[in-house]
């Protein structure tokens, strides 16, 4: 992903509300499904990191991009935001 990509990523995401909550149970196989149908369906996904969940945002972020095959757009303070490219053109974000 190039840095322009990034950045336009990044502003759309800055209006988008949180779909998903990571709680003190961290990361499941069950949340990581939802996960990844959400970033099929959407291709840009905002997370949010609770206050009770004691693993790192960051490392958060690798894991799930990693187990979605998605990519980290940003992780500021417990929000966390995933990018994966649809290949459905009926839904995809263009640059």
């Amino acid at each position: 992903m190039t840095t322009k990509e990034r950045a336009h990523l990044k502003s759309l995401a800055s209006t988008m509300n949180p779909i998903f909550q990571v709680g003190k149970s961290s990361i499941t196989p069950e949340f990581t499904e939802a996960i990844r149908e959400a970033l099929e369906a959407r291709e840009l996904i905002k997370l949010n990191v609770l206050k009770n969940c004691m693993d790192d945002p960051r490392e958060i972020a690798e894991v799930l991009a990693e187990r979605t095959g998605s990519e980290v757009v940003q992780v500021i303070g417990k929000k966390i935001v995933l990018y994966k490219e649809n290949k459905d053109k009926k839904n995809k974000i263009t640059f």
